[in-house]
């Protein structure tokens, strides 16, 4: 059974979310506060985090940041406040793999807990001979582990995730929609930035600079394009 750490200081919703996730199947341990969440996550290492962005004792920005530090792969899902795509950004921006909007529907939130655990090292396993190689870059699919340049590169889940969407698809233009789709099963609302933030993130981790970028080339107007001759280099 998943076992999930909700992060959450309004113990009414702390309540609804944990009960209807423990209906559906998980484990849940609750805590209030943002300066006990990383000693708990280091003794009792969860599955996935659910964290709240305004917490006391330490924001949820912060947790974030100390929690993606411990560990690259934990899945991180952000509460934050509706349409305020800043806190969504930065949440992003300090590792978190996914978000959804306060006040929240218990349902979207178990979907997008399944999806991020689905893509973790709980979801369906594959072969050991799973790999995608393209030149320098190889993506062991079923370590879930990325190597450029004979380097271990130390990616978020969902910087993971977004690699292997693209990898998959790689010499085509994939839209924000048809990305978003493919990690969170959602529809682009013409707003959310998320996926230019994951794009962003990626590129850094490979010294692919926006400004000029080769490996993950950004097609105006209709999205991104993954160039298998690039990562020759």
């Amino acid at each position: 059974m998943p076992n999930i750490l909700l992060v959450e200081d309004d113990t009414a919703l702390a309540e609804l979310i944990s009960s209807y996730l423990e209906r559906n199947g998980y484990s849940v341990s609750v805590i209030g506060r943002g300066d006990h969440v990383r000693e708990r996550a280091r003794l009792n290492p969860p599955d996935l985090v659910i964290l709240d962005l305004m917490l006391p004792g330490l924001d949820g920005l912060q947790v974030c940041r100390l929690l993606r530090a411990d560990s690259a792969t934990l899945p991180i899902l952000m509460l934050t406040a509706r349409d305020d795509s800043h806190d969504q950004v930065l949440g992003l921006e300090m590792g978190a793999d996914d978000y959804v909007t306060k006040p929240c529907e218990p349902r979207v939130l178990l979907a997008r807990v399944r999806t991020l655990l689905r893509r973790s090292s709980l979801g369906e396993p594959m072969t050991a001979n799973d790999r995608i190689l393209m030149g320098n870059l190889c993506i062991d699919l079923s370590e879930r582990t990325v190597t450029w340049r004979d380097q271990p590169v130390e990616l978020s889940s969902g910087e993971y995730n977004l690699l292997v969407v693209l990898a998959r698809h790689a010499g085509e233009v994939l839209s924000r929609d048809q990305i978003l789709q493919r990690l969170r099963g959602i529809e682009f609302n013409g707003t959310d930035r998320s996926v230019d933030v994951a794009i962003s993130k990626l590129r850094r981790k490979f010294d692919d600079h926006a400004g000029e970028a080769r490996k993950i080339k950004t097609v105006w107007g209709k999205g991104y394009l993954f160039s298998r001759s690039e990562w020759e280099c």
